[in-house]
């Protein structure tokens, strides 16, 4: 790895970001806490963080289409003796590696897309979304853009931050839901929700360059925010993007989703056996049935199927171990071991 002095390393990976991210997760690679590797022509960059001996990276590398496979090579070569797990990663990725067996992929979940020219027509099928939209607005909440210079570490926005992670299952979690994006808005977009005047959520769209699209990073709720809060931020954000001539949204990974039940059959079954039991009992810490009914209720015309990708012949425990670890920051079994005698009664 050519070496990339400090000052200069988050310019650069912003501005390959902006030239060739493709994957949804490409942006957050800018956020708190990440790694960078950056490539010997300086054209790419991998955002990853290391645990176990496992470097598990931020979705895919971002570098030029046609030279993705070779990045890959190059990165996992820099990497060696660790293994590599790209988290997040989708189909293109899929398709640059080898046919040689180096690789393996479980099914992670799915993602909801949209064309945000096509919003509207889809609001207007759909009787029971509009009511809740209208909830929302009856109960006086507005949306406004906020421009990122206002937003960025805005007490109101913070205060909206604390009040939603106070209310979370988990203590906050970091790598690919980083919570502490204000401090790094850049090219993201900000959509603030006030209730007579008063900020009670807000939402944050990271860019996705390559596809003229966006990934909706964040939904924040306020401990006075209405129910519909979420759903209008929602809206007015695509149509926003709508506006401004973008071809592709979407919001996000939702782990072990149903939608991505058809591509599950590419897991080993004791995988889809344990991913079962997570998501039958793993509900007092975390909603996944909750968060894939909430991104279907916005009825996206397509689901795309998303990965985790390891350059071993098989997933292995300790690479599953490693991805638990970059989300909680520390040893996975500490934090819920933490948070479970925390919630004794």
């Amino acid at each position: 790895m050519t070496q990339v002095s400090e000052n200069t390393e988050l310019q650069l990976t912003l501005d390959l970001v902006l030239q060739f991210g493709w994957n949804a997760t490409a942006f957050q690679i800018v956020n708190p806490g990440m790694r960078r590797w950056f490539s010997a022509a300086h054209d790419a960059v991998v955002g990853y963080v290391e645990h176990y001996g496992v470097r598990v990276v931020a979705g895919a590398p971002v570098c030029p289409t046609d030279r993705l496979t070779e990045v890959v090579s190059e990165f996992e070569a820099a990497s060696h003796p660790r293994t590599v797990c790209y988290f997040g990663a989708e189909q293109r990725m899929i398709e640059a590696l080898p046919c040689d067996r180096s690789h393996t992929h479980i099914v992670l979940g799915a993602q909801p897309a949209w064309d945000p020219g096509e919003w509207e027509d889809m609001l207007m099928e759909h009787a029971s979304l509009r009511a809740q939209l209208n909830r929302a607005r009856n109960k006086g909440v507005t949306i406004q853009r906020w421009d990122n210079d206002r937003a960025a570490n805005h007490p109101a926005l913070q205060r909206c931050l604390r009040e939603w992670l106070r209310s979370r299952g988990l203590p906050p979690l970091h790598f690919l839901v980083e919570p502490q994006t204000l401090e790094r808005l850049f090219d993201r977009l900000v959509f603030v929700a006030q209730l007579r005047g008063e900020v009670v959520g807000f939402l944050v769209a990271s860019p996705v360059p390559l596809r003229e699209g966006w990934l909706i990073e964040q939904i924040i709720r306020g401990s006075k925010a209405p129910n519909g809060t979420a759903e209008l931020l929602i809206d007015a954000a695509i149509r926003a993007m709508a506006v401004r001539g973008s071809r592709h949204v979407t919001l996000g990974l939702s782990p072990i989703s149903r939608h991505a039940e058809r591509h599950r059959e590419e897991n080993p079954p004791w995988l889809d056996s344990v991913l079962s039991v997570v998501r039958s009992y793993g509900r007092r810490f975390y909603n996944f049935e909750g968060l894939d009914s909430f991104k279907a209720k916005f009825h996206a015309p397509h689901w795309e199927t998303v990965y985790a990708i390891a350059n071993e012949r098989s997933m292995s425990l300790r690479t599953l171990y490693a991805t638990a670890a970059a989300f909680a920051g520390e040893n996975p079994l500490r934090t819920l071991g933490r948070e479970f005698f925390r919630r004794r009664p």
